[in-house]
Order: C-alpha cells, then structure tokens, then sequence
C-alpha cells in the first residue's frame, strides 16, 4: 500500500510543487541528488572520485513519448560526456541509460540509434554505458539492444534486477569474457507469475544470482547496501580467486558514503550512482517506493536537517 501511494504521489504535481517549496526539502535532495545541471553532476563527480570512489552517472528522465524529448536526453548525455573528457574524469566516471528515455516505449529502432550514439561519445571519452533495467516489460527489449549495441560497443553494460524469476538465467547467459553486469534487487511492480515479492526470495535469488557472476569470466558490479550481502559478495570473490579489481561494488550516492569510503580504502572498487537532472522529483518518489526503509531514511535526514 505504502509503496502504491509513493508511486502516485511522484506522479503528482500538486506533491511535487509542495516538497520543492517547502523547508529545508531542497538542501536534503541535494543529499541524494548532484543537482539539476551538468556542472553539479561534475563538481560531485570530481569530489567522489577524489576520494578513491568512481562513479556512473544518471541524467534523469524516462517514459520519453515523441522523438524530440528522446533527442534532447541522448544532446545532454553527448554534452557530459564531452565534458568528462576535457576534465579527465572519464577513466573514472561512465554514464547509465534508461532506454525509455532514448524512445524504446514507442521506437525500439529510434532507441537504438539514440544509444550507440550516446556509447559512441562514451567511447571518445574513453568511459562506457551501462543500460538501466526498467520494469519487467522492457526486458526482453533491453536485452536485445544490448546484444546490438555489443556488436559494436562490447564494454556496453547490463542490468539484471534479482526480484525476477528468471534473474539467475540471464546471470548465466550474461557473464561470459568481459561482460558487465550489474546485480541490484529491483522493486519494480510485476505480477506473481514474473516476480518474488518476499524480501527473503529476493536476497536468496541476488545470492544465487551472486554466486553464477562471481564464477563467470565477466565482471559482476554487485548494486547494494545490505552489509549481508557484502560480505557474501566478499566471500565468493576470495572462494572463485576472483581479485579486488576483478569486480566492484555500487551504492546510491547519499546513501551510506562512509561505509563507500571504507570499502574503497580496504582496496575494494567502489562505484557511486549519482542522479542529476531537472527531473529529481519522479527518481526520488521512485527510490522511496522500491524500498520503505529509503523513506525512513528521508524522514530521518529531514529531521536533523530542520
């Protein structure tokens, strides 16, 4: 119920326009989000990265509906990842796409050619992409344009969400010599049929889904902030002879950064998700939704804020 009134409420301009005015909201946003424009997103990459921290970048929009919205989003990831380049920061900081963003919800083929321009600019910056795993019908989609774009961009990174059913499967047909792969939990609404809904079924799938990467021959870019599961991940590294910089770990930026810190300074590769972006409102009320304890985690940092 909680998670059904979040997802309505980030759909809400009336909400909207209440959090952006009121109190001391907007300095807590800042906490989660780089901001709204490049420039923040550069200034909190440098900052991340100078701690021995890399970094994938989010410019946040999605559930693009004409060509001209999808076009603006891939001039913007084009505009950052220029920037990363004449800043050096490109051997540190790569960049994650939704596809819907790039049009896949109405051109899958205008999709495609959106991102291999936006891995194209990557490429000249010497960074990679990584596409972002949206619901469960975009999938098979995703998956598809991913094996496309590797024919040419092969350091193209994938998304498996553990909540679906069939995660451990696309594990295993994705951890092949170089593939990348991140490994989050995903809250997305599915049905029964296609996903768990108990966290424990969801953890045990993100172990064994855990468990097939780290024995693979690619790269696991394990997405989480549940201490169990980064000792399990530790575990399996040492288990499969697997080096410290035969993987990493990633976390949302704002949440837990000293535990980032200290992952880094132990020699473990640590990567910080950063949003940025005009669109922060719709991500945020997202991320509260997915997973309840984010939402505490708000209140909690309103509270000291105020």
């Amino acid at each position: 119920m909680l998670r059904q009134v979040l997802l309505a409420t980030s759909r809400s301009g009336r909400t909207r326009k209440l959090v952006e005015t009121a109190p001391y909201s907007r300095d807590v946003v800042r906490r989660f989000i780089a901001g709204e424009a490049t420039d923040d997103a550069l200034d909190v990459t440098a900052k991340l990265t100078g701690q021995g921290l890399s970094v994938t970048l989010d410019h946040l929009g999605e559930d693009t509906l004409d060509a001209g919205q999808a076009t603006a989003t891939v001039r913007a990831y084009v505009a950052l990842l220029e920037r990363l380049a004449v800043t050096g920061l490109g051997d540190r900081a790569e960049v994650s796409v939704k596809l819907t963003a790039l049009g896949q919800a109405f051109d899958e083929e205008l999709a495609v050619g959106n991102a291999r321009r936006v891995c194209a600019a990557a490429r000249a910056a010497g960074t990679t992409v990584t596409l972002d795993m949206e619901d469960h019908t975009t999938v098979g989609s995703t998956l598809r344009i991913l094996r496309e774009l590797r024919e040419d961009f092969p350091g193209t990174g994938a998304v498996i969400q553990s909540y679906l059913r069939r995660a451990e499967e696309y594990c295993a047909d994705l951890a092949g010599e170089g593939s990348r792969v991140r490994l989050c939990k995903g809250a997305y609404a599915a049905p029964e049929t296609v996903a768990f809904s108990g966290r424990d079924e969801i953890d045990r799938s993100y172990v064994r889904c855990t468990k097939v990467l780290m024995a693979g021959r690619g790269y696991p870019m394990l997405a989480t902030h549940d201490p169990r599961l980064i000792d399990i991940a530790g575990s399996l590294a040492l288990l499969n002879d697997r080096a410290a910089k035969g993987f990493e770990y990633q976390m949302l930026y704002g949440i837990r950064p000293q535990e980032q810190r200290r992952l880094a300074e132990q020699g473990w590769q640590v990567r910080v998700y950063v949003p940025y972006g005009e669109q922060w409102y719709g991500y945020m009320m997202r991320r509260l939704a997915e997973r309840p304890a984010n939402l505490m985690f708000f209140v909690r940092s309103l509270a000291t804020r105020s």
